[in-house]
């Protein structure tokens, strides 16, 4: 859940909320001229704020900008120990995590800080793609990453104004009927690549139109269908959406035990594959299988 720092009344019911991750903004969602307000407001929230077992993140200001610094300095000098991450926007390659990483681990080391800080980045420029699995590696400190849809979009000279989902003029046509595709897939699909290659988290990012459930819930499902974790939400009724999509059902859960059960009889027997609901199940089905019930097995004990 996203809300800027210069909004404080949103804190309180962005604590409340079912997300499972919150994030301050300092970065698009705040004006310059707000930059220092809503910089103290949310030092002042890391102290004031029961956050419950949330997980607490501050996206920065980008490295191009004069703000960056002053945004990870007060933060973790005048912040408390509350803070779980820094989230780091338009990661164009290595570097920029590096330079972020050196600057919070001198500041830790001096300030005696106790929790690490943690970082999640997003991929948002065309340079980003292009280095999506340098950035992954970059530092033992990263454990997720998303795709900036708008900005990435701009950066990549898209001929839209969309944030995320299916775009008008992004359609195929066959027999007099339009099919509209997904313009973010490839993106996604690189991102989710790196990601796993490296032991990060690939999250979806934001789906700009919070007025059309449909299509947050068909832009979520396409995501978990790739094998993101998670989606932003920028309103607070896509919290529920997302949950209810990343949520894997009963049934599936049931029936992902239940390709475990069968494989195991069949390993017992000495067989590498058997048969399950009149399909071939194998050791890829086995460990398709055992995501889904890692995943409801995490959510269960949250």
């Amino acid at each position: 859940m996203f809300g800027p720092g210069s909004r404080e009344s949103l804190f309180e019911k962005m604590a409340a909320s079912a997300a499972d991750v919150i994030n301050i903004d300092l970065e698009d969602s705040v004006a310059p001229g707000d930059k220092d307000k809503a910089r103290a407001q949310t030092i002042a929230a890391t102290h004031d704020i029961d956050w419950g077992k949330k997980t607490l993140s501050v996206r920065i200001n980008g490295l191009d900008t004069p703000f960056w610094y002053r945004d990870v300095v007060d933060l973790l000098e005048q912040g408390s120990e509350r803070i779980d991450r820094i989230m780091i926007p338009k990661a164009g390659c290595a570097s920029d995590i590096y330079a972020v990483d050196a600057l919070v681990t001198s500041i830790e080391r001096a300030k005696g800080r106790k929790k690490p800080i943690r970082f999640e980045c997003i991929i948002e420029t065309a340079a980003g793609i292009a280095h999506v699995e340098e950035i992954a590696a970059a530092s033992p400190r990263l454990e997720a990453m998303s795709l900036g849809a708008a900005d990435f979009a701009a950066s990549m000279g898209m001929a839209t104004t969309g944030i995320g989902g299916t775009q008008e003029n992004y359609y195929m046509h066959r027999e007099g009927q339009k099919y509209w595709s997904d313009p973010w897939h490839w993106a996604q699909a690189a991102i989710v690549a790196a990601c796993r290659t490296h032991g990060v988290l690939p999250v979806d990012g934001p789906f700009g139109d919070f007025s059309d459930d449909e299509g947050f819930r068909a832009q979520a499902l396409r995501s978990a269908t790739l094998g993101m974790v998670g989606k932003w939400a920028i309103h607070p009724k896509q919290i529920a959406l997302a949950n209810e999509v990343f949520t894997p059902t009963d049934a599936a859960v049931e029936d992902a035990r239940a390709i475990l059960t069968a494989m195991q009889e069949a390993t017992a027997r000495g067989e590498g594959a058997t048969t399950y609901k009149g399909k071939l199940i194998d050791i890829a089905s086995m460990k398709q299988a055992e995501v889904i019930v890692k995943q409801a097995d995490l959510i269960a004990g949250m």
